[in-house]
């Protein structure tokens, strides 16, 4: 499995509000087209959010899920990971729900509370077309992402008994020795599955130290007992992606982390961003998972002990 990349595809997250791109799906039928397209490009792992069909909020009402969620298990053997991180504005009750119940082969889980800066596209976007649009990101200049320690105990040992593995967010340095805390409390356990955010305001940037520095932390403290994976927001999607794979680690893209195709040119789809990115994994003689693969790696439970 040396040779072998994951390629997450993060289909549609929170962050990103409808009128910043006609393709972001929001309604379940648009989610699933787009997660099972990312799926047939090559994508092991879909990272997924919910959104309310209407206006496009952010939304972690089980209902909503269990209408895009089978119809990808029934199309695709694609890994399929839920999110527990929702959005800033929601309780941690309410960010939980999806993965207590659906009990999902894999499960998101930011390492730390922090500052999310979102307002910064305020200067990019300037009109919109629902009313929760400006006022959601203008928050976010006085807004705390929380994740105290007793809410990420809470979300894990909540999901313990799923068999739950959980892709660990770390979108700083402090955030590996939060998740180092955990791993040696067996409150998770081997392989960790990183991922190392960059380039979002409030968080670690995405300069080369920046990324070499997050990888020689993870190795100190994990050593053999996790598999990395990167994403770069906005414009740095590629570059940490394509860094990363050249020193061992595994990928993710998709239109929560970035609307961009190139510079200028929106994103049709996630499966544009993972057929890009395939492209240069093979330019490196590198292989792509197969979902089966990453099952292997990463020791997940199988798509057929799920909840949906």
């Amino acid at each position: 499995m040396k040779n072998k990349v994951i390629i997450s595809c993060a289909i549609t997250g929170s962050i990103h509000t409808p009128s910043m791109s006609p393709y972001l799906p929001v309604t379940p039928a648009q989610i699933a087209e787009q997660s099972i397209e990312a799926a047939e490009a090559g994508a092991a792992i879909v990272h997924l959010h919910a959104r309310n069909p209407v206006d496009g909020r952010p939304s972690q009402d089980p209902e909503l899920f269990r209408q895009f969620l089978p119809q990808i298990k029934a199309a695709s053997d694609v890994v399929i990971n839920l999110t527990t991180g929702g959005a800033a504005t929601m309780s941690i009750e309410e960010r939980l729900q999806p993965a207590l119940q659906l009990k999902p082969e894999i499960a998101s889980l930011n390492m730390g509370s922090m500052n999310f800066g979102m307002f910064p596209m305020l200067k990019r976007h300037k009109e919109f077309k629902h009313d929760w649009e400006k006022p959601y990101l203008e928050g976010s200049y006085d807004r705390v992402f929380k994740n105290t320690f007793k809410d990420i105990d809470h979300i894990l040992t909540s999901c313990r008994d799923n068999d739950t593995r959980f892709e660990i967010e770390c979108y700083d340095i402090g955030h590996l020795y939060t998740a180092a805390y955990f791993f040696e409390q067996e409150v998770v356990k081997p392989p960790l599955f990183i991922q190392s955010v960059f380039g979002l305001l409030g968080g670690i940037g995405a300069h080369p130290e920046d990324v070499l520095h997050m990888k020689r932390t993870a190795d100190r403290l994990f050593g053999n007992n996790y598999v990395w994976s990167v994403l770069g927001a906005g414009a740095h999607q590629m570059h940490v992606n394509t860094l990363s794979s050249a020193i061992g680690g595994h990928c993710r893209v998709g239109l929560e982390d970035s609307l961009w195709e190139s510079k200028g040119k929106l994103a049709k789809s996630s499966a544009e961003q993972v057929r890009r990115l395939r492209t240069i994994l093979e330019g490196l003689s590198l292989e792509i998972a197969t979902p089966e693969e990453a099952r292997e790696i990463l020791k997940l439970k199988g798509r057929n002990n799920v909840g949906f």
